[in-house]
């Protein structure tokens, strides 16, 4: 019984594994009952599997599926934009924002002149997370930078990200515990699998010429590397916002301003408010 059950799960891991994912999008025109069924009768006549479904916006409704070949998704198409009770909204291979759409109920924010910002608030904290940790999946140079205002979740996501794409993190600046400053990494730590956190302000304000050596090193690694207040620290450095791959944003609200005027104005990195951890 075993062997037969065992003989089911790979039959259909082989069926699924020769088939392409796609992202279906559709907006509600008329609300009914059974609407949601006849999609998915309509997708099983064409022999198209549902991966997952969710509500992503007011009145939107987001798939995963499966299909053997691209003319099942042309037929889908096509009887699609016949139908007067929905209209497609997207029917494409889907994106990393598609999924956590789907996953999450909902869509992360994008600016709308920087295609690269993406916008949290408080609230968002597992969708932020989520999308992060699919991040840090991702192999190679990868050039992160996080903005956000004192005390709003930046470095506890980080390291709750890192924990879900089971990457080992290291703080090369930092302040969450005390002010830590490294200028050197032993052997072990020089892995491209591990994933590089920097503090902007600490790196600019604190550090010295050695531990900006370590800097560049570490930004020649192909490997994840993310920028806290990544604005104070390109002031400083001869690395530019073009340099960054991500740009992440989270606020407290929607409304709040991320301003450095605090940093300006307060004595918030002398020796005497913060230990220092200088390795």
């Amino acid at each position: 019984m075993r062997n037969c059950k065992k003989n089911v799960e790979t039959s259909l891991k082989e069926v699924y594994s020769l088939k392409k994912e796609w992202y279906l999008e559709y907006e509600i025109q008329k609300n009914r009952p059974g609407l949601l069924g006849d999609i998915s009768s309509l997708l099983g006549m064409l022999s198209i599997n549902i991966v997952t479904i969710n509500g992503v916006d007011e009145g939107r409704r987001g798939l995963l599926i499966l299909a053997k070949d691209d003319d099942q998704i042309k037929r889908l198409e096509s009887i699609l934009h016949t139908m007067d009770t929905i209209k497609l909204i997207k029917l494409r291979e889907p994106k990393l924002r598609d999924r956590l759409a789907v996953r999450h109920g909902r869509y992360i924010q994008r600016d709308a002149d920087d295609k690269k910002t993406f916008r949290f608030v408080r609230d968002e904290l597992g969708l932020l997370v989520d999308f992060m940790a699919e991040l840090f999946k991702q192999e190679g140079h990868k050039l992160i930078g996080i903005r956000g205002m004192p005390r709003v979740g930046k470095t506890e996501s980080l390291v709750a990200a890192s924990v879900c794409a089971n990457k080992r993190w290291l703080f090369v600046s930092s302040t969450l515990l005390k002010q830590t400053i490294r200028n050197q990494l032993i052997e072990d730590e020089y892995n491209e699998n591990n994933l590089f956190i920097l503090d902007g302000i600490v790196s600019t304000r604190r550090a010295n010429e050695r531990h900006w050596q370590l800097v560049r090193e570490i930004m020649r690694l192909p490997s994840v590397k993310v920028i806290e207040h990544p604005d104070i620290f390109i002031q400083n450095s001869e690395y530019t916002l073009e340099d960054f791959d991500y740009i992440i944003e989270l606020r407290n609200d929607a409304e709040e301003e991320i301003t450095y005027e605090v940093v300006d104005h307060n004595n918030m990195f002398s020796g005497s408010d913060f230990g220092d951890f200088d390795f």
